[in-house]
Order: C-alpha cells, then sequence, then structure tokens
C-alpha cells in the first residue's frame, strides 16, 4: 500500500498550522510589512509539537528541512521560529512530500538511478509511470491553503453557547 512517511505527515501538518495561524493575523500591505509580520506570525517548532503531539526533536529536523528547501523561512531570535516562505495558496502538497522525502516513486523501476533492468521486457513500467504522474499530478494540485479549515462562524456561535440561524 502506497503511505507518506510520518516525517511527510509531520511536515504538512506543520505547514497547516502555520497557514491557519498567518489566517489568524491581517495581512501587511506592503512588502517591507510583509516580511514584519511573517516574523510576528511566526511559530516555534514547539508550539506545533505541542499542537499535534508531535516529538519536538523531530519535527525540528522537519522544520529545517523545509526552510533549506524554501518552503518556510526560519526567524531567529528571542521571538524568533517558523513562518511560510511563500503563500499557503502557492505550497504544494506534492512539494512538500518531496522536500521531506525526496522523489516519489511507487514503485522500483524507475528510481533516481535510472531504470531496472527489466526495462526492455516489462511489461507493466508504462501503466505504473501513468499511475505515478497521477499521484503527482494529484497531490501537486492540492495546496497547503486547501488543507487549511475555513472558521465555521455558525459552529463558532453554537460552541459560544449562540443561536444558529439555519434558514
Amino acid at each position: 500500500m502506497l503511505r507518506l512517511t510520518k516525517k511527510a505527515d509531520y511536515g504538512l501538518m506543520a505547514l497547516k498550522y502555520l497557514a491557519e495561524q498567518a489566517e489568524l493575523h491581517p495581512a501587511a500591505r506592503s512588502e517591507k510589512k510583509a516580511a514584519q509580520s511573517n516574523k510576528d506570525i511566526a511559530q516555534s517548532a514547539k508550539d506545533i509539537a505541542e499542537a499535534y503531539h508531535i516529538p519536538p526533536q523531530l519535527l525540528a529536523k522537519i522544520l529545517q528541512t523545509l526552510a533549506k528547501a524554501g518552503l518556510l523561512v526560519s526567524h531567529a531570535g528571542t521571538n524568533g521560529g517558523y513562518s511560510l516562505g511563500k503563500s499557503a495558496k502557492d505550497i504544494s502538497a506534492f512539494e512538500v512530500i518531496r522536500a521531506i522525502d525526496g522523489p516519489l516513486f511507487i514503485t522500483s523501476c524507475i528510481t533516481i538511478h535510472g531504470v531496472c533492468d527489466l526495462t526492455s521486457t516489462c511489461t507493466i513500467k508504462e501503466p505504473l509511470r501513468k499511475v505515478n504522474d497521477s499521484i503527482k499530478d494529484l497531490l501537486s494540485g492540492i495546496s497547503i491553503a486547501d488543507l487549511t479549515e475555513p472558521v465555521d462562524t455558525n459552529a463558532a456561535a453554537a460552541l459560544a453557547g449562540g443561536l444558529v440561524n439555519i434558514g
């Protein structure tokens, strides 16, 4: 069965968390303000780890990997932490998975080292390539913004004890 690694799961969860935190703060109007705004909303690895019960040391390594890939920005200092390297709608699930796990191959017939020894006689390489490409395309079409859940004002009101208008 095709499965994401725990590291990829944790990376996607962390970016989702950062995207949701960014949504809670008003967007800055200028690029200079945007850079300061990102630093202001930077979240520590510890905060993210606590939010999702992820081992903090493992998450710290994952966040460093994502920062090296340009998907996150690392902010040093007492109010430091991590913020998204670009808009949540511009970061695909595929980019995150590839940054953490490397290239996505569902079979061993296509690898970073080339093709296997059975390439000339293999009858399933082309259908499997199509499956691999379909998975890549699907993951490329899912952005971190797609993973965030919009705030449901009706549900929030119900939780707060208010009346919910169903009509």
